[in-house]
Formats: structure tokens, sequence, C-alpha cells
């Protein structure tokens, strides 16, 4: 994944904060620039308020601009050599983040506006729903450095693009990489079971071949998981950096732009999740 721009989505939230340190590290790696991007709508105080209408925008701007600002020092004052700047701007934050001119984007798990008993905060589902760049969920061990880059495969356009995007992550980690297909065996079947899973086997290193030889630096271990996708990913990720998936596999409807596992794991993944959209037809 050749990233350039990599922006991050802030509120002043904890959750926000994680989104920019993990978003600084990223950046920080590959050499990319960070744009911190801070979005916001003004809610009306309520009867009680008699000022001036520009005062109130005013302030708010004053206060977002604050914000900003604070959040670029915080990440130029760890020294990492990043490139950062920020901009605060008055609209809706979902759409404003997903017409940001980045190769990839980052986003919390939950925002300032978010009610606690969300797994996940409305403008980083819709974020990760609509994008069509990469985007990041950051949550769970958002700070671990060790452990490696898990990636989903069934062997759609969308994995082997996620696998792509989870190479190049570990290779930029120094870790390797352990490539997750999943299976639930039918309940009643002619053939024997290990019949079944030495075809499920053969389809996963038919989805990993060849690309050992472009990656010769990063350990690619299989892992036939015998459950469900997202259950399977979601133990998965206990013990790793970063879960990587494609936008929709195999067993998605075409109409769908995040596919059940994609939307299972963003809320409940023990480590960030990086959804990767498939190359466009041509």
């Amino acid at each position: 994944m050749h990233t350039q721009r990599i922006v991050v989505g802030y509120d002043g939230s904890i959750e926000a904060r994680d989104a920019v340190d993990w978003a600084a590290a990223a950046a920080q790696r590959s050499g990319a620039g960070l744009h911190v991007l801070y979005a916001y709508q003004l809610a009306w105080p309520g009867a009680a308020y008699d000022g001036p209408v520009t005062d109130l925008v005013a302030e708010a701007q004053r206060h977002a601009d604050r914000l900003v600002a604070d959040v670029v020092d915080h990440v130029r004052r760890r020294g990492t050599g990043v490139d950062v700047t920020g901009s605060a701007v008055h609209a809706a934050p979902a759409p404003t983040l997903l017409d940001a001119a980045a190769d990839l984007l980052v986003v919390g798990n939950r925002g300032g506006g978010g009610l606690t008993n969300l797994l996940i905060g409305s403008v980083s589902l819709q974020v990760a729903t609509h994008a069509r760049t990469p985007v990041v969920v950051v949550r769970g061990r958002h700070d671990a450095t060790d452990g490696p880059v898990v990636v989903g495969v069934d062997g759609s356009a969308s994995s082997d693009a996620a696998l792509g995007v989870a190479l190049d992550e570990a290779r930029s980690r120094g870790t390797g990489v352990v490539a997750v297909r999943a299976y639930v065996p039918p309940a009643v079947t002619a053939l024997p079971y290990s019949v079944i899973e030495t075809t499920e086997r053969q389809v996963l290193e038919a989805s990993i071949a060849g690309w050992q030889e472009k990656y010769p630096s990063v350990a690619i271990v299989p892992l036939l998981g015998n459950g469900r996708a997202a259950q399977v990913l979601i133990g998965a990720s206990r013990t790793a950096q970063l879960v990587v998936v494609g936008s929709r596999g195999h067993g998605g409807f075409a109409g769908l732009l995040l596919g059940s596992v994609g939307q299972q794991l963003i809320h409940h993944a023990e480590c960030p999740v990086l959804i990767v959209h498939p190359p466009a037809a041509t």
C-alpha cells in the first residue's frame, strides 16, 4: 500500500487521541504526511442563550482550532519527525472525512458524541462503510508492537487486496502475517470431515501462493479456522497488532458496501482493524 497522506478524524475524545497516536506511528513507518481533521457540527445551546449567533459560531471555531492545535503539538512533541498538519471545519464529520484527499483514513472506535453503550460511533461506522480508500478503525490494543498482522483470506478479489496490504504492513513493522481462512463444516455430509478440511486447506494455500516470493522478508503462516470467519478473526485479534480484511468477501451481497465480517470486526476486534476495498474494475 503506497501511502503518502494519512488523514485522521479527531474530536477531542480519548478514542480520537488514540487514533491520532496510531496514525502518527503509521506515518512514521511509511514516511507519509499526517493531517488531523476535526469536522464538527454546532449544537444550538437552547432558549437560555440570548447572545449573537455569530459570537456562538466564532467561539465554537476557536475551541475547535485549540483542540486541533493541541493535538498537533502533541504529535510534534513526540519527536517522530512526522510532517503533521491540522484543520477544524464546521461541517458534518463523516462526509468531510470521506471527501478528504487521503491514501489512508484513520478513525477511533467511538467519538466524543457517542453513547458509552455503543461499541462504535456512528461517524466511524459511516467512514468504514462508505470510504473508497483503506480505513483503519483504532480500537482495543491500539499501541501493541508485538504479534503478527492477521489477514482474512477467502480467495475473493477483496481478500486478495487485503493480503497485499497486510504484507506491506507486516514488512514495515518487522513482523509476520497470519493468513486466516475460516470454514463451517456442514452438519450432514457424505464426505469425511478430514476430506473437507483438506480441501479447505488447499484453498487457503492457493490463496497465499506466490506471495512469499514477493515478500521474502515476511513470514506467512496459514491458519485454517473451524468456525465463522468473524469469530475466528476476532479470536486471532487478541494477539495481533492489526487485523486486515477486505470490505466484502465471497459471502457478501453485492449491494453491501461493508460485509458482515468487517462490520463485526470493527465492533468486537481486540486490536485495530484495517478495511481494504478491492481494486476498481476497469
